[in-house]
């Protein structure tokens, strides 16, 4: 009997320490939940409120004593548990009004199911990003300008002190003539620079029509007479895009692709296949690779001495504004590097053996 007992006793001090553990999770996560900065609701399977946050009341402008029980119309929430489990939603509560994450899942309570919506502030996560935007453009846009403007200056002082000075040396005219000279290839320089710019902010929404792939690849490697480039031609295929921007991304990442290998005497390849739902092109090179691969996509950088960045950024955009990604990176096998193009397939008109 004293053996029993000794065992209940121990069962019970097991019990109370695992209550009181449990407890101590529970008080965890409800300080959590009140401290934390985004707003949590659970409703039951009525659409019912039955839990909130500090900040889900904020975000409604009400306490929870007021607004526990209340329906999901009521709270103004009921687009946020409509659609997909993860939506982004432009909406305005309780006079706020931003862009706002949302997270919807689902989980079980006394057996009873029950929705847990999470929303977030993407707003000031934007602005921060929008303001980081404005600072790496202007940084280009003043060196750009500099290295312009600085030289001009420059010149210009040089190309005056000599106009003015008595007498004037023998060989002004040829001074004047390198000066000007000087100051009209920065001129062009900067109007290229500002014509790359107005491009990349004006790009065109994609003129969608039929397009036949292999017709369209064959027209970028024609263009490209400097090196042959060697095709691995995939099934024929017809897409729903804009030829002229997909043209101009692949010609973009031929050109390159040639840059690169010209420099080992390497050799360049192309050639697309399909992978499941998605069409992939592809480019790649011998060259001697990528050795920044942080700033690949930013907008005028550049590696080369002469070129004005905005190759990969332009063609990032197009991929982009055909729901599709670009790529860039070293090969995993071998010298040089590969940029790959991925375009879905869900909605496109396949035409294989055309």
């Amino acid at each position: 009997m004293g053996e029993v007992m000794l065992e209940v006793n121990t069962l019970g001090e097991t019990l109370r320490e695992q209550r009181l553990e449990t407890l101590e999770a529970t008080n965890l996560l409800h300080r959590v939940m009140a401290e934390i900065d985004v707003a949590i609701f659970a409703f039951d399977d009525g659409q019912r409120l039955q839990l909130v946050n500090r900040a889900g009341e904020r975000l409604i402008g009400q306490t929870s004593e007021r607004i526990l029980g209340s329906r999901v119309e009521e709270l103004g929430l009921a687009d946020c548990l409509r659609g997909g489990p993860v939506a982004i939603l432009d909406e305005t509560f309780a006079g706020r009004s931003g862009r706002w994450g949302v997270r919807r899942s689902s989980f079980r309570s006394q057996g009873l199911p029950h929705q847990l919506l999470v929303l977030s502030d993407l707003s000031r996560t934007l602005r921060e990003e929008e303001r980081f935007a404005w600072q790496r453009l202007v940084r280009v846009l003043g060196h750009e300008l500099n290295n312009s403007l600085a030289p001009i200056k420059s010149i210009t002082g040089s190309l005056e002190s000599v106009m003015f000075r008595k007498p004037r040396p023998t060989d002004w005219e040829e001074d004047l003539h390198r000066g000007l000279e000087v100051i009209r290839s920065r001129c062009d320089s900067l109007n290229r620079f500002m014509q790359a710019y107005t491009m990349l902010a004006r790009l065109p929404r994609p003129r969608i029509g039929s397009v036949e792939l292999g017709g369209l690849i064959h027209r970028v490697m024609s263009l490209e007479t400097r090196l042959p480039v060697v095709l691995e031609a995939g099934p024929d295929f017809t897409i729903q895009a804009d030829g002229d921007q997909l043209e101009q991304l692949l010609i973009n990442l031929v050109k390159n692709a040639v840059d690169a290998a010209l420099q080992t005497q390497g050799a360049v390849r192309m050639g697309w296949i399909k992978n499941k739902d998605r069409l992939e092109v592809w480019v790649e090179d011998d060259g001697p690779g990528l050795s920044d691969t942080a700033n690949l996509f930013v907008p005028f950088y550049t590696t080369k001495p002469n070129g004005l960045g905005i190759g990969l950024v332009l063609s990032r955009q197009i991929a982009e504004a055909h729901d599709g990604r670009l790529s860039l990176e070293n090969r995993k096998t071998g010298q040089g590097c590969e940029a790959r193009l991925y375009l879905p397939l869900e909605h496109q008109n396949q035409a294989f053996g055309s």
